[in-house]
């Protein structure tokens, strides 16, 4: 008889699909991982531009948004047939930056038939390793470099373990659109561009300092574009060096603008952002001491297929293989967490969200109980701040703080979960139109009441049922008479609730 999988897992077998919501490019691959080998099914990309597309106010055009609605929708007929568990599509720095991104998240989603997570720069720089290491291995030391276009991400690594990321906000297409917004290149120019690289990446030099590594990669476009370029002009195998660079550099002061420059194999929609490119390669190459940068195999498509991977597997066989299960334990010990209590309160609060999840419809409900269960893991790390209001402490530092693993997305909406976890609904009342939110974190402040006294529980006293808009709370007299202050906490609890349109939570003494 076979085992069944966790809800929301797909089996080993199934294929899984990334999505890349790049600031140049937006890409989508479809892959396999079997017996650890990595098969690539179908690989699609549209150069859509999205980081040219914001305004000096820092809002992304309509124009732009249109751009990458168009091949989101492209991506969507190709999407047909997957479940939501074998797809994940993230989105970078263009939408890490844009003040309008909320809005454009919602279209986004709406086109592609899929959530979209925005990720930090320091969790794209871990996938973007997790796919070169993967597709790439080596036993070195090694800098991989990943020049998008408008970050760039560096990071140290060893086998498949990374031990500095850090991302930096300056790339090919916001270098291109500061430094050479006509086309045309001069000498200043390119040392201008160079210098304002060079200031953004300054901070960097001591961490990845040349004696630090072993050898370089490139990741991604640029490094991709200007390795094709130096191997079909027959200067180097492929290798990116500062002589391969100056001579590009030169090739571009020579023809004067991109209208009339010509480098063998450089594609025409790359030709607009050659310049920011190879200013910034030429400066990571004299500032690190970089005299040999190799193009990898890997990039970070390939690092959220591998990712997505790996956290299946870890919930099949439940070993806690996933990295977010880490970088909760982590933060619980940074923070003086007691886990203890956080325990406690995740026993109850799961329990609850089980008993209502079969009537909640189309929920991801594995992955519904896991944001609920680090939310309940990490719902008092603001104590450490203050105990006053140390929800709102709790919710800040979960909304800010680096955590390998999590999108911001991901963090945003746990950060909402412990932030509601006592006082007011108010503060979150936007989020409660979500069924989902309102359920979780319905089951978190029952959770919280429940062991408030930080002492023995029993996670069966309490049983959460949905009936309609109704959230009914079932409990024994018995228990009931023998805890007088939890009981008086629960119905304040009801008549909070009482405003809201659902769900309304009754309680049922039996």
């Amino acid at each position: 008889m076979s085992q069944r999988l966790p809800s929301g897992t797909p089996s080993a077998a199934a294929p899984l699909a990334a999505i890349d919501i790049g600031s140049n490019s937006f890409r989508l691959e479809l892959a396999h991982l079997q017996q650890g080998r990595y098969r690539r099914i179908a690989y699609l990309k549209e150069t859509v531009r999205l980081g040219g597309g914001l305004d000096a106010n820092g809002y992304l055009t309509e124009a732009a948004a249109q751009r990458g609605l168009d091949c989101l929708r492209q991506f969507a007929a190709r999407l047909q047939g997957f479940e939501p568990s074998q797809v994940r599509a993230v989105a970078t720095q263009t939408l890490r930056e844009a003040r309008n991104r909320d809005a454009f998240l919602v279209r986004a989603e709406a086109a592609l038939g899929h959530p979209v997570e925005v990720i930090s720069g320091r969790e794209e720089a871990r996938l973007i390793y997790a796919g070169v290491s993967f597709l790439q291995p080596g036993a070195a030391e090694r800098l991989v470099i990943d020049i998008g276009g408008r970050s760039t991400e560096m990071i140290l690594g060893q086998g498949r373990t990374a031990r500095v990321v850090e991302s930096f906000k300056v790339g090919s297409v916001s270098l291109s659109m500061r430094w050479f917004p006509d086309g045309q290149f001069t000498e200043q120019r390119f040392r201008d561009a160079q210098v304002a690289a060079g200031a953004e990446l300054e901070e960097a030099l001591t961490l990845f300092a040349p004696h630090l590594w072993q050898e370089a990669l490139g990741s991604s476009g640029t490094a991709g574009a200007v390795s094709q370029i130096l191997e079909a002009a027959g200067l180097t195998d492929g290798t990116i060096t500062p002589e391969g660079l100056r001579w590009c550099i030169g090739q571009c002061l020579a023809a004067g603008s991109v209208d009339k420059l010509v480098l063998p194999s450089l594609r025409d929609d790359r030709k607009a952002i050659i310049g920011g490119g190879l200013a910034l390669l030429y400066t990571l190459a004299t500032h690190f001491g970089i005299t040999a940068l190799r193009p990898a195999k890997g990039a970070l498509r390939q690092g959220v297929v591998i990712d997505l991977h790996e956290r299946h597997a870890a919930r099949r066989q439940a070993h806690g293989g996933d990295v977010r299960d880490q970088s909760v334990a982590a933060l619980q010990a940074r923070f003086g967490v007691d886990t203890e209590q956080a325990a406690r309160v995740r026993s109850v609060a799961m329990a609850l969200l089980r008993g209502a999840l079969p009537a909640l419809g189309e929920v991801d409900e594995g992955e519904a109980l896991r944001e609920l269960g680090w939310a309940c893991d990490l719902h008092e790390i603001g104590l450490m701040v203050s105990h006053h209001d140390h929800h709102r402490h709790s919710a800040y530092l979960l909304g800010h703080v680096d955590a390998p693993g999590f999108s911001q997305s991901q963090q945003r909406r746990m950060a909402d979960l412990v932030l509601g976890q006592r006082g007011g609904l108010r503060k979150i009342e936007a989020q409660l139109c979500s069924e989902r939110f309102a359920w979780q974190v319905l089951a978190l402040r029952l959770a919280v009441i429940k062991c408030h006294a930080r002492g023995l529980v029993d996670t069966k006293a309490l049983r959460l049922k949905r009936d309609g808009r109704l959230a009914r709370l079932g409990f024994r007299r018995l228990w009931a008479d023998s805890h007088p202050r939890t009981l008086h906490l629960l119905r304040e609890e009801a008549e909070a609730w009482a405003r809201q349109e659902q769900p309304r939570l009754v309680l049922e003494m039996v």
